[in-house]
């Protein structure tokens, strides 16, 4: 049998990791490993951190420096404790609801835009980005809910009651605002509206039929801190009244990954919100259009300047994600926890109401033709 030219093979490697699908799931590999992981790990640390600052106490300093592994020692101390489950409990649906739970905040990662290069810099350039993250995202309530009714526990029955009021609801407006800045670029492509948004900060999504998108962006990052389940909102899991909530009679390395899911939530949905408003992976600064820069560079076919500008572009979405997930924690340790009637009455007569007139104010803007006002399509 004749063996194929190194050229042919080639070829045909670099039409397989065309696809979208191969290229996600090779992006999602990557993902995991190296940006999930470490993200969560170091969101806790900082929250912890955070926390010991704002209460006059220090925090955990003492595993690694300035405490820095302190959170890889409790991933190594949960992965040896027993994964117990209750008596009477739905064994399959009670192991199956903390993986439901992680695929969905970790499926959410696919659509987000990493870098100005397309092909090298997205895990997969969805058409319909915006829409794909919020179905994504929402099946993570599912898996709560799940967790909630297999653990044959009166208090995670409560949590999950309250999951399925809270979580539900707040979907509403988080997807509304969403629209917002979709309608005014008129894509549903997170990384179309992220390039939409370069050349100068006065580009990004916050300034389109203003203000609309700006009242949209703090509706949504609102919202999700409620779908997200985090102090304010925190009543599924609030530990003086439900111990702690839905995943209560959870242990070991499925209790852990309710908190990793969490925080990978924290930072997706945050890098959701910076590709929509805030430029996502551009700096805003007029003289560093990384977008530019990489169409430069894959002229001239400079491939490794390619990957430093996308390398650039990578590192301030995460910077951007990560000042998001900054101002979730200092919410959570600033205020009270609201009442659960308080709470809907907060989405239903006030979120749901301003989100639809953001979307009105967009429409109008964009029927009205005033091109500094809506995205440059």
């Amino acid at each position: 049998m004749t063996p194929l030219p190194a050229s042919a093979l080639a070829d045909a490697a670099k039409a397989l990791w065309d696809l979208s699908l191969v290229r996600g799931l090779a992006w999602s590999v990557f993902i995991v490993l190296l940006v999930i992981t470490p993200m969560a790990l170091m969101s806790i640390w900082l929250e912890r951190r955070l926390s010991g600052k704002m209460q006059a106490r220090i925090g955990p300093n003492r595993v690694g420096p300035q405490g820095l592994l302190q959170t890889l020692a409790d991933g190594v101390k949960l992965l040896a404790k027993e994964n117990l489950v209750p008596t009477g409990a739905d064994r399959a649906l009670f192991h199956l609801a903390p993986i439901i739970v992680f695929v969905a905040a970790f499926g959410m990662y696919a659509a987000l835009p990493w870098g100005p290069s397309t092909a090298w810099a997205s895990p997969s350039n969805i058409a319909v980005g915006v829409l794909f993250v919020l179905a994504v995202g929402s099946l993570e309530a599912i898996g709560v809910i799940m967790a909630g009714w297999a653990s044959n526990n009166k208090w995670a029955l409560l949590g999950t009651m309250r999951v399925a009021a809270q979580v539900v609801s707040y979907e509403v407006p988080l997807g509304i605002c969403a629209l917002v800045p979709v309608l005014s670029a008129g894509t549903l492509n997170v990384q179309e509206m992220t390039l939409q948004q370069t050349g100068g900060f006065w580009h990004w999504g916050i300034f389109w039929a203003f203000p609309g998108n700006l009242v949209a962006f703090v509706v949504f990052f609102w919202a999700a801190l409620a779908n997200l389940k985090r102090a304010p909102f925190d009543l599924p899991e609030a530990e003086s009244e439900l111990v702690a909530g839905f995943h209560t009679e959870y242990s070991g390395m499925a209790f852990s990954i309710f908190f990793l899911a969490e925080y990978a939530g924290m930072f997706v949905l945050s890098g959701v919100a910076a590709a929509l408003w805030l430029g996502g992976w551009d700096t805003g600064i007029p003289g560093l259009d990384l977008a530019v820069k990489a169409r430069e560079a894959i002229a001239a076919d400079a491939a490794g300047w390619v990957v430093a500008w996308n390398l650039v572009g990578a590192a301030v979405m995460a910077f951007k994600a990560m000042v998001l997930v900054a101002v979730m924690m200092w919410l959570r340790w600033t205020l009270p926890r609201l009442r659960v009637d308080q709470v809907m009455r907060l989405c239903w007569k006030f979120f749901l109401p301003i989100s639809l007139l953001c979307l009105v104010w967009a429409a109008a803007w964009v029927a009205a033709d005033v091109p500094w006002m809506r995205g440059a399509r």
